[in-house]
């Protein structure tokens, strides 16, 4: 018994690499449960065209979310987030926890202009259940190796 609780322990944690460099702190598993309040308008489609999720397609897909540059995929983005990605914002967990959060107040700030607005008109105000979704979509996305690429 000790010899199964043992090796299940190292597997464990040889299955998450991508959590321990920092890529993120949530539970992936409870970010799937949350994810289905974003499929109403979202999708996660990989680059071969599979869905790993059907969802809507009024937002854009978040396949392969980490590290891209914010309004920078094939989707008809709002003006203020294309220019925050020309700005450098750069898809992380900070940066969706706190764009999710008030996707308006989120895009006021980075892009210093009161004026800003996003399409996405829904808050998801709890920073945990926000966290779960990142880890969520790490997890399905691409590989992401140690060094964050």
């Amino acid at each position: 018994m000790k010899l199964l609780a043992a090796t299940a322990l190292g597997m464990a944690m040889l299955s998450t690499p991508v959590f321990a460099d920092g890529h993120a702190t949530g539970n992936a598993e409870a970010g799937k449960k949350v994810f289905n309040k974003c499929k109403a308008c979202h999708m996660i489609q990989d680059a071969e065209g599979t869905d790993i999720v059907k969802g809507g397609r009024t937002g854009p897909n978040l396949y392969g979310l980490y590290t891209r540059v914010a309004g920078s995929t094939d989707f008809k983005y709002g003006d203020s987030i294309v220019q925050a990605g020309e700005a450098g914002l750069a898809w992380d967990e900070a940066n969706l926890v706190s764009y999710v959060a008030d996707p308006k107040k989120f895009l006021a700030e980075y892009n210093d202009d009161k004026r800003a607005k996003s399409k996405m008109s829904f808050k998801l105000t709890n920073a945990g259940d926000a966290a779960d979704v990142w880890a969520y979509l790490v997890s399905v996305g691409p590989e992401v190796k140690a060094d964050g690429s």
